[in-house]
């Protein structure tokens, strides 16, 4: 039985775990993700009830229950560095013994649903539609810091893309991995489905020409006319790719449903979204009823 030292498995004065300061028993199985702590506030109207608050740095937790049905929702900042933090620490919460240091005997499985923000490559996909990330591509190199075998991620289609793509060395092999089908089936009939690309930051990554010029000056027109079972990459964010990633290595299920706000081949932009945001957390928390 592995035992973990105090300086792996990081825990805070209370017992919880360092960053989400969550144990197993404040945390559901049906878990709702998304970037800005702000936006959690949006449960305690749509929550009968709350068990369980807790605020530490970029990560703001609400449990409580929708329906009856127990659900968390929890904030993870921005960016595949705070996924690895998350997803490492939910898992630990459902399937570690924090008090023995060890691994349960039993394999809780989580269902974890990202719902964001993120930006369209095509125009027929507009600012205001819901696009559902039935893969991943990883341009952020987090699942290469993990051991794993091929099959456990969706290496074929990374060959593909990377032969696609012709990135450049330095950028390192990106990865794909695949979302929950039975989760998506859950959501078709109000999402678009694709493939979303997820990138190591908001600016030069996906291709954004501020004061520095990208590597790739044709990096979303390369994205957009990439194709895997039958599907096109859709769209580009920050966090999926990692979700996805570690939830598969994990044994855990993960959907995003990522709510367009900016079209990058029309050049538009949604301002205001949030009355749009409430109703698709609303619509998520139904499908998992």
């Amino acid at each position: 039985m592995q035992n973990f030292k105090s300086s792996e498995l990081v825990l805070a004065p209370n017992g919880s775990l360092y960053h989400i300061n969550m144990t197993g028993r404040e945390l559901a199985d049906n878990i709702i993700l998304m970037g800005d702590p702000s936006r959690v506030n949006m449960f305690k109207d749509i929550f009968e009830n709350i068990e369980f608050e807790s605020i530490n740095r970029e990560i703001h937790t609400l449990t409580g229950r929708y329906h009856g049905q127990r659900f968390t929702a929890l904030s993870t900042g921005m960016g595949c560095d705070n996924i690895d933090i998350i997803m490492t620490e939910l898992d630990a919460a459902a399937n570690i013994d924090l008090a023995h240091r060890s691994v349960n005997a039993s394999h809780r499985t989580l269902n974890l649903v990202r719902v964001g923000t993120s930006g369209s490559l095509h125009s027929e996909i507009p600012v205001g539609s819901l696009v559902a990330s039935a893969y991943a591509i990883g341009l952020d190199g987090l699942l290469n810091w993990y051991r794993h075998d091929d099959s456990q991620l969706e290496e074929p289609m990374a060959q593909s893309f990377a032969a696609h793509m012709q990135l450049p060395q330095r950028i390192g092999h990106p990865y794909c991995a695949k979302g929950s089908a039975e989760l998506l089936h859950r959501v078709e009939n109000f999402t678009v489905k694709g493939i979303t690309a997820t990138a190591p930051g908001f600016y030069g990554p996906q291709g954004r020409y501020i004061r520095l010029a990208p590597a790739i000056d044709d990096l979303n027109e390369k994205l957009a006319t990439f194709h895997w079972d039958g599907l096109k990459v859709t769209n580009l964010e920050m966090e999926t790719s990692a979700i996805y990633g570690m939830s598969s290595l994990l044994g855990h299920n993960a959907l995003t449903v990522c709510l367009i706000i900016a079209n990058r081949a029309d050049g538009t932009f949604l301002n205001d979204y949030h009355g749009q945001m409430h109703d698709t957390l609303v619509k998520i928390m139904e499908s998992l009823l």
